[in-house]
């Protein structure tokens, strides 16, 4: 017996030794930002304030004897509001294994995206998310998360990208399955659209997301719109979104952007926003005015609110 203890565990070193040969290389890239925000009307006179934020993310990976390439990334954001115990800095963190002739399969084990939750983003940027009040009525997300497998095919015609997302789930959800296409085959133009449901037991919901831009010399025009349906429509949202952006020079640009959400018996809320973007170097000056209406779905006066921002970013 001793002697297969031996043989096994000189076969484990010498994998672990074969393993280390093989080993990529690791990489950090960061980012950190400083912010002065100011949001009044209704009942959010409270002066001005400042905010910090701040990200590391380390990223490595190889290429194995068997033709696979496999990456890690590992993301450490304090504060970052995907995280149940915000005052962790630990976030999101991967695992991909890819081949040119097999695509890619990405597995997150905390921040993942479903092929929908990847395009979901307005094409104004979220603006409703910089109220960050409690009752605004704000799209529903589907899938991703925690636990999530994301594959995406090899490529098959140019300027096409297909994805599936799967995120298993246990007695108390339901799994949730997704599937994207983006087309870029045309010079300027981004044309996405995206299926999936969530992993509500029950009333279980359904996103579909549709997005597209085209850049055309100095000015880019983007549109999107995403809908979350369910049995039961009283929780069913719809989100359009449009934006303009001219580029002035290299280094100087300005976007106008406006938001829609509606949901059945609410009033539509309604955001607007124009930025300014100034970049030198690894440093980005922005500035940007907000308007917000009907944030909880009433003509509350208290849910219309302006927020004026500027804001110094860094990335290293």
């Amino acid at each position: 017996m001793n002697n297969f203890k031996k043989i096994g565990l000189s076969a484990l070193a010498g994998s672990l030794v074969a393993v280390s040969a093989n080993a990529g290389e690791m990489s950090v890239a960061g980012s950190a930002s400083i912010s002065l925000e100011h949001i009044n009307g209704g009942a959010a006179n409270a002066g001005k304030s400042f905010s910090m934020g701040n990200q590391l993310t380390f990223t490595g990976g190889g290429e194995l004897d068997n033709g696979l390439n496999v990456a890690l990334s590992f993301v450490i954001d304090q504060g970052d509001d995907e995280n149940a115990n915000e005052t962790s800095p630990f976030d999101s963190h991967s695992v991909t294994i890819s081949s040119d002739g097999l695509g890619s399969l990405k597995f997150s084990g905390e921040g993942g995206s479903s092929a929908v939750s990847a395009l979901d983003t307005t094409a104004a940027g979220d603006i409703w998310d910089s109220f960050d009040i409690a009752t605004t009525v704000h799209p529903t997300g589907v899938g991703g998360g925690s636990n999530s497998m994301l594959y995406t095919l090899p490529a098959m015609v140019d300027g096409l990208s297909i994805s599936a997302g799967y995120t298993p789930t246990g007695t108390t959800a339901s799994s949730a399955t997704s599937y994207s296409a983006t087309y870029t085959g045309v010079e300027g133009l981004s044309v996405s659209y995206g299926k999936g449901d969530d992993t509500t037991v029950g009333n279980k919901g359904e996103g579909t997301a549709l997005k597209a831009s085209y850049a055309m010399g100095s000015f880019t025009v983007a549109y999107s719109n995403y809908e979350f349906d369910t049995t039961g429509t009283a929780s069913d949202d719809d989100t359009s979104s449009y934006k303009v952006s001219y580029t002035v020079s290299d280094e100087l640009s300005i976007t106008y952007g406006s938001e829609t959400v509606e949901r059945p018996s609410k009033t539509d809320g309604e955001y607007e926003s124009i930025t300014a973007a100034y970049t030198a170097g690894g440093m980005t000056i922005t500035a940007s005015m907000k308007d917000a209406a009907n944030m909880d779905g009433t003509t509350n006066a208290t849910q219309d609110r302006e927020l004026w921002s500027l804001g110094l970013s860094f990335a290293f």
